[in-house]
C-alpha cells in the first residue's frame, strides 16, 4: 500500500484547515499493542486492508449496518476502550477502511459485473442507496465525531464553520442547437413533419433564436450568485469533441464561425472551459488526450477538467487516461440514475485506485445533482417540489460540513420550452445558496461584534 496512503485519509478527515503534522502524529491506525502508547487516540484496523482479505467478500460490508456516533459503519465495530496506562483511546470503528472503501470507488472495482447499458455502475445497486445514506455525507460526518474525540483527548481541534469552499456551477453542452444547418432541416422536414416554411426557419433562422441556446440567460443567473461569492464561484462549460458513437451525435465543431458568439460569451464572462470527453472515450479512454487537445486547440483555454458524457466514468481504472491527457480534475462524481454524494463526502478528495491502491494527483469533485437525474421517469422520476426539496437537503449537508456543490444543468433544459420547471428549479437552488451565504456572514459578523465587545 502507497505509504502515504493511510496519512491522506486522515488528514481528510480531520479536515486540512484544522490539522497539523503535530496532531495527525497523535492519530494512530495500528492493531499492535506496543505501538498503541505512542497515540492519544488509536483506530484499529478491521483487516479490511489484509492481503487475504482485500477484493474478497470479506472485505464488503453486509447489511444492516451497524452505527458509530450515529454514522453507518461500514468496518470494524461501535466500540472504543481507554488505555488508563497510556491514557490512548482505542476506536474499534474502523473509519479508515470505511473512507477508504467510499472515497476509492472501491466496490465499483468489487463489483465489476454490476453496470447499467452505458457501462455505469448504478447508484441503486450501492452499497449507499442500499443502506439508505446516500444523501448523507458520512465520511465528512467521520471527520466531525474523529474531531469530537481529539477534543475529548485535551487537543485543541477548531470545529469549522458551515460554509461553501465553493459553488461549481457546471453546464454540459451536449446540444447547442436544436435545429442548425441542412440535416437538421430534414430532420424536422421528413422525421418530424414539419412544413417546409418551418423546417426551414428552425434550421436557418438567426441562432440566438433557438430554444436551445440559453447561455445568455443562464450566465445572467450564474452572475447573480458569482457576483455575491465571486472568490468561491465557479463557472464551467464542459463542451464535446466529435466522437463516432451513436450517443455522440449531434456532433459539433467549435471551429465553425457558427460558435464565436458562444465562445465570446465564455471568454467575456469568466466562464471556465472543460473536456466533455465523449461516449466513444468512455469505451475507449485512450482518446481522451486528443479530445483534449483538440478542444483547447479550438478554443484557445487552458484545459484541466472533465466531465464523462452520460457519467459514463465505467471503471475506476479509467481515471488513469485522465490523469496521462493532463486532466487534474474531474467532475463525473455522481449517479445518474439517483442524486447524492456517490463518493460518501461533499469535499474534494484525490483519486486513490482501488486495484493498486495507489494515491494520485487527480482531484474528484462530487456531483451534488444533476437535472435530467431527478425528473425522468427511469431515474428518479421527481415532480418539482420533491426534487427542490432533495436538492436543499443535499446542499445543507454540503454547507455543514464546508463541502463543495456542484450542480450541473444542460442549457436545454433552462429552457421552459422544453421542460416546465427546470429553469425555476435552478434558479430557486441558487438563490438558496446565495440566502445560506447571507446568513453566514451575519452570523460571523454577529460573532465579531461580541468578539471586539
Amino acid at each position: 500500500m502507497n505509504n502515504d496512503l493511510i496519512p491522506y485519509i486522515i488528514r481528510f478527515l480531520v479536515g486540512q484547515d484544522t490539522s497539523s503534522d503535530h496532531l495527525l502524529n497523535r492519530i494512530g491506525y495500528t492493531s499492535k499493542p506496543n505501538e498503541m502508547a505512542k497515540y492519544s487516540i488509536v483506530i484499529r484496523p478491521s483487516g479490511f486492508f489484509d492481503a487475504d482479505v482485500y477484493g474478497t467478500d470479506r472485505a464488503y460490508p453486509s447489511l444492516p449496518l451497524k452505527e458509530w456516533e450515529g454514522i453507518p459503519l461500514l468496518f470494524g465495530e461501535p466500540t472504543e476502550e481507554l488505555l488508563e496506562e497510556s491514557d490512548t483511546l482505542v476506536i474499534h470503528a474502523d473509519i479508515i477502511a470505511s473512507t477508504y472503501f467510499l472515497i476509492s470507488r472501491y466496490e465499483e472495482m468489487y463489483k465489476r459485473k454490476v453496470r447499467d447499458i452505458h457501462g455505469r455502475f448504478p447508484g441503486r445497486e450501492s452499497l449507499l442507496f442500499r443502506a439508505g445514506f446516500l444523501h448523507r455525507p458520512i465520511v465528512d460526518e467521520y471527520g466531525a465525531a474523529l474531531r469530537s474525540k481529539l477534543r475529548q483527548m485535551g487537543w485543541r481541534v477548531r470545529e469549522p464553520e458551515p460554509h461553501f469552499s465553493m459553488v461549481n456551477l457546471t453546464h454540459d453542452i451536449d446540444e447547442p442547437f436544436e435545429y442548425r444547418g441542412w440535416r437538421s432541416f430534414a430532420r424536422a422536414l421528413i422525421k418530424e413533419r414539419k412544413s417546409p416554411f418551418k423546417a426551414f426557419r428552425l434550421a436557418f433562422s438567426n441562432p440566438v433564436n433557438d430554444r436551445f441556446y440559453t447561455f445568455p440567460r443562464l450566465l445572467d443567473w450564474n452572475r447573480s450568485l458569482r457576483t455575491a461569492i465571486p472568490d468561491r464561484c465557479r463557472i464551467i462549460f464542459f463542451f464535446k469533441t466529435p466522437g463516432k458513437a451513436s450517443q455522440d451525435a449531434p456532433n459539433y465543431s467549435l471551429k465553425r464561425a457558427l460558435y464565436r458568439p458562444l465562445l465570446s460569451l465564455v471568454r467575456n464572462n469568466g466562464v471556465e472551459v472543460g473536456l466533455h470527453s465523449n461516449y466513444s472515450a468512455s469505451l475507449r479512454p485512450e482518446l481522451i488526450a486528443e479530445q483534449r487537445r483538440l478542444l483547447m486547440t479550438d478554443t484557445g483555454a487552458e484545459v484541466d477538467a472533465n466531465r464523462h458524457h452520460y457519467l459514463a466514468a465505467r471503471e475506476p481504472e479509467d481515471m488513469q487516461s485522465l490523469i496521462s491527457a493532463g486532466i487534474r480534475h474531474d467532475y463525473s462524481m455522481g449517479y445518474a440514475d439517483v442524486a447524492g454524494f456517490r463518493l460518501g463526502t461533499s469535499r474534494p478528495v484525490r483519486f486513490i485506485m482501488p486495484s493498486t491502491r495507489r494515491l494520485t494527483e487527480l482531484v474528484l469533485h462530487p456531483l451534488l445533482a444533476m437535472d435530467c437525474t431527478l425528473d425522468r421517469p427511469e431515474y428518479m422520476g421527481l415532480d418539482e417540489d420533491s426534487a427542490l426539496q432533495l436538492c436543499e437537503t443535499l446542499i445543507r449537508h454540503a454547507h455543514r460540513h464546508g463541502g463543495e456543490v456542484s450542480l450541473l444543468w444542460h442549457n436545454e433544459y433552462l429552457s421552459r420550452d422544453v421542460h416546465p420547471w427546470h429553469g425555476r428549479l435552478y434558479r430557486n437552488l441558487l438563490r438558496l445558496i446565495q440566502s445560506m451565504e447571507e446568513e453566514d456572514r451575519d452570523v460571523s459578523s454577529e460573532n465579531e461584534i461580541v468578539v471586539n465587545s
